[in-house]
C-alpha cells in the first residue's frame, strides 16, 4: 500500500491521468500523505493538474487537508497561480485559510480578486506575513496593494515578520508602497515587536528615498528602539553616508546616547567608516563621548584596526591622547589596540603619550594582555617603551 500511495503522489503531481486512476482502482489512498506536498491533492495542484484535481475530488480526496510546503491544496494552487483550479476547489469547498496571503505575496492578482469575491478575509491573520496586505507590500505587488486596502484591509494591522505593512515595504525599499501606505492613513511611527519604527528600519537597509518620504511624512527622526538605537546609529553602524546626512539635516541629535554602540559615531569607528566619522565630527559630534560596548569611539578603532580613524579622532581632540581614558570591556585604548593585534595603533597611541603600564581591563594591564595572547612583536613594542613586567 506504501508504495502505491507514493506511486499516487507522483503520478498526480506529473499528471499522469491513466496511471492516476489505475493506482485508485488499485486500492491507492486518494487522502494519503507524505513527501514534500504533504497530500496527493496538493501536489496536483501545485502542478497545476486540472484533470486530475477533479479525479481526486471525485474520489473523495480532503480538499482542506493539511500538510505539506503549502499547507493546502488551495494554498498552492493560489501561490502558483492556478486559476481554474483554485475555482474548482473553491466551489468543492476548500477553505481561504491562508490561501489569499499565499496569492498575495506571489503577486497573483487574479486570484486574490477571486478569493476576495468568494468572500475570503481581507483582514485574516495568521502565517510568516500576518497577513495578505503585508505579504503584497513583502513582494512589491503594489496593485494588489491598492485592491486590498480598496477592499477594507486594515493599513495598520499588527503581525508577521516584519510588524506591519509598513515596515515591510520601507525594509524593502518600496518608495511607492510606502507613499500608499501613508496615503491611506499608514501610521509613520508605529513600532515593532523589537521597537523599531519604519524610518529605522529603512535607514538600517540604505533606502534613501524611503528615509526621505518617511520624514517629510512626519518620522520622528530621534525615536529609539528599545535598545535605544535609533535611525543615525543605523545608517552610520551600515556605512550609509547620504542618509546619515539626510537625517541630521532633517534634526537628528548627533550625540543622542543609547544602543550597544553607545552612539552613532562609536558605531561608524567601529565598522571603520571614515567618511562617516569625519560628517558626524564636522556636525557636532563629541569626540569623548562615553557608553557602549567600547567606552568610546577611539577604544572601538583602536580594537578593530582602524589607524587612520584613530589618526582622525586624536586629530579632533579626543581626550585619549595619554591612551589612559578607561571605559569598555578592554579598560583603555592601548589594551584594546594590543588585543586586537594592531602593532602600528600601539606605537600610535604610545608616541601620544599613552602609559604603557595603565592598569585595567580583562588583563589588568596592557602587557599581560598582549603576553597572554603571544603577540611578540607587541611585547617587543611595549618592553621598548618601558613597560614594567613586574606589574
Amino acid at each position: 500500500m506504501l508504495i502505491l500511495n507514493l506511486d499516487l503522489i507522483n503520478a498526480s503531481s506529473q499528471g499522469w491521468v491513466s496511471h492516476v486512476k489505475k493506482l485508485l482502482d488499485k486500492g491507492a489512498d486518494v487522502n494519503a500523505r507524505g513527501g514534500y506536498f504533504g497530500t496527493v491533492l496538493q501536489a496536483a495542484a501545485y502542478g497545476g493538474k486540472r484533470k486530475i484535481v477533479t479525479i481526486l475530488l471525485d474520489r473523495g480526496a480532503d480538499v482542506n487537508a493539511q500538510g505539506g510546503e503549502y499547507g493546502n491544496a488551495l494554498q498552492a494552487a493560489a501561490s502558483w497561480g492556478r486559476r481554474e483550479i483554485v475555482t474548482i476547489l473553491l466551489n468543492r469547498g476548500g477553505e481561504y485559510g491562508n490561501a489569499l496571503q499565499a496569492a498575495a505575496s506571489w503577486g497573483r492578482r487574479e486570484i486574490v480578486t477571486i478569493l476576495l469575491n468568494r468572500g475570503a478575509d481581507v483582514n485574516a491573520q495568521g502565517g510568516y506575513f500576518g497577513n495578505a496586505l503585508q505579504a503584497a507590500v513583502y513582494g512589491g505587488h503594489r496593485e494588489i496593494v491598492t485592491i486590498l486596502l480598496d477592499k477594507g484591509a486594515d493599513v495598520n494591522a499588527p503581525g508577521g515578520e516584519y510588524g506591519n505593512a509598513l515596515h515591510a515595504a520601507a525594509r524593502w525599499g518600496h518608495r511607492e508602497i510606502v507613499a500608499d501606505l501613508l496615503d491611506k492613513g499608514a501610521d509613520v511611527n508605529a513600532q515593532d515587536r523589537y521597537s523599531n519604527n519604519a524610518l529605522q528600519t529603512a535607514a538600517h537597509e540604505g533606502h534613501r528615498d524611503t528615509v526621505t518620504i518617511l520624514i517629510d511624512r512626519g518620522a520622528d527622526v530621534n525615536a529609539q528602539d528599545r535598545c535605544f538605537h535609533n535611525a543615525l546609529h543605523e545608517a552610520a553602524y551600515k556605512g550609509h553616508r547620504e542618509i546619515v546626512t539626510i537625517l541630521l539635516d532633517k534634526g537628528a541629535d548627533v550625540n543622542a546616547q543609547g544602543g550597544q554602540y553607545g552612539n552613532a559615531l562609536q558605531a561608524a569607528a567601529y565598522m571603520g567608516h571614515r567618511e562617516i566619522v569625519a560628517v558626524l565630527l564636522d556636525r557636532g559630534a563629541d569626540v569623548n563621548a562615553p557608553g557602549g560596548q567600547y567606552g568610546n569611539a577611539l577604544h572601538a578603532a583602536a580594537r578593530w584596526g582602524h589607524r587612520e580613524i584613530v589618526a582622525d579622532l586624536l586629530d579632533k581632540g579626543c581626550r585619549s591622547t595619554n591612551g589612559n581614558t578607561q571605559g569598555g570591556y578592554y579598560g583603555n585604548v592601548l589594551h584594546a589596540a594590543a588585543h586586537g593585534r594592531h602593532r602600528e595603533i600601539v606605537t600610535i597611541l604610545l608616541d601620544k603619550g599613552a602609559d604603557v603600564n595603565t592598569q585595567g581591563g580583562y588583563y589588568g594591564n596592557i602587557l599581560h594582555a598582549a603576553a597572554h595572547g603571544r603577540h611578540r612583536e607587541i611585547v617587543t613594542v611595549l618592553l621598548h617603551h618601558g613597560a614594567d613586567v613586574t606589574i
